[in-house]
């Protein structure tokens, strides 16, 4: 990266910062980033303030139907969240920093704690489709780090360490939660991160299991990373919404993904709402 292209886009940064700063009504601790057909979630937040992406400044703008595209600050079972109601992808034409950048203008807003949710295809053939996958570990076949260029040290280490990617004790919790709630088709596994927007060939989704992946979409790795190098803990949340096998393939449908999102979407948001009311007491106090 030119160091033009570094200094604007510090700045860009720094601006969105200080525009929400003066107009968040309380201070999140933790941002939820909606997925594919997920952005109903939003609806059982005690909501503050609904901020449209499009009035932050130097925000992108969603391109996908699917993704509302508001920044939601309230409460969820006491919590204070920042809820990102949609994402951008590196699909869309944009950059991983671009992709991150809500991400990483939350977190030098002080929050501490990333719950990423998508929709993804299931690799591994014991997972059922409508199952929520708790993601243990990734797989980055992006070909592009949100990290590359120079680095901003006030930010986060130059190469930050992603031995531990996703929070264990989180993701203890999130299966606990599923027992508590009697959540079924919850497990965990590894997720991997495609470029898109074409979906996976027979060939593709054969390498990918073999690979060690249990699950595949199009997102959430790039904010993994910048939440891991700006000090955050991750939580990653996959809402299963297909499992194909390569010898007898099936067409992936788009709207079949969404549908299947949406119909698990309720036991989501309940997983979703006792993890927050849980964090307070058994997260945030270590």
């Amino acid at each position: 990266m030119a160091d033009t292209d570094f200094d604007g886009y510090r700045q860009q940064v720094e601006e969105s910062v200080d525009w929400l700063r003066s107009r968040l009504p309380i201070s999140p601790r933790t941002i939820i980033q909606l997925g594919t057909g997920l952005g109903d979630f939003a609806d059982s937040v005690d909501i503050d303030r609904i901020i449209p992406y499009h009035d932050i400044p130097n925000f992108p703008c969603s391109t996908v139907q699917s993704h509302k595209g508001n920044l939601i600050i309230g409460r969820l079972a006491g919590e204070p969240v920042a809820v990102l109601q949609g994402r951008f992808h590196f699909y869309e034409g944009y950059s991983t920093k671009e992709v991150t950048f809500p991400i990483r203008v939350l977190s030098l807003l002080g929050t501490q704690l990333l719950i990423l949710t998508n929709a993804a295809g299931g690799l591994n053939p014991l997972i059922q489709p409508g199952s929520i996958m708790v993601i243990r570990d990734h797989l980055n076949f992006l070909g592009e780090n949100p990290l590359r260029g120079i680095n901003i040290d006030e930010w986060g280490p130059r190469f930050p360490d992603l031995s531990v990617p996703y929070h264990p004790g989180l993701i203890k919790m999130a299966l606990d939660s599923s027992g508590r709630c009697s959540i079924k088709n919850v497990l965990s596994g590894t997720y991997v991160c495609i470029p898109g927007p074409s979906l996976e060939t027979p060939a593709e989704t054969r390498w990918l299991r073999e690979c060690g992946a249990d699950g595949v979409g199009m997102s959430s790795v790039p904010e993994a990373i910048v939440a891991r190098h700006a000090g955050m803990e991750v939580l990653g949340l996959s809402v299963v919404s297909n499992v194909n096998d390569p010898d007898n393939f099936q067409p992936i449908l788009l709207d079949e993904i969404i549908a299947t999102a949406a119909a698990v979407a309720p036991r989501l948001k309940q997983l979703l709402t006792d993890i927050a009311s849980r964090l307070s007491s058994e997260y945030f106090r270590e």
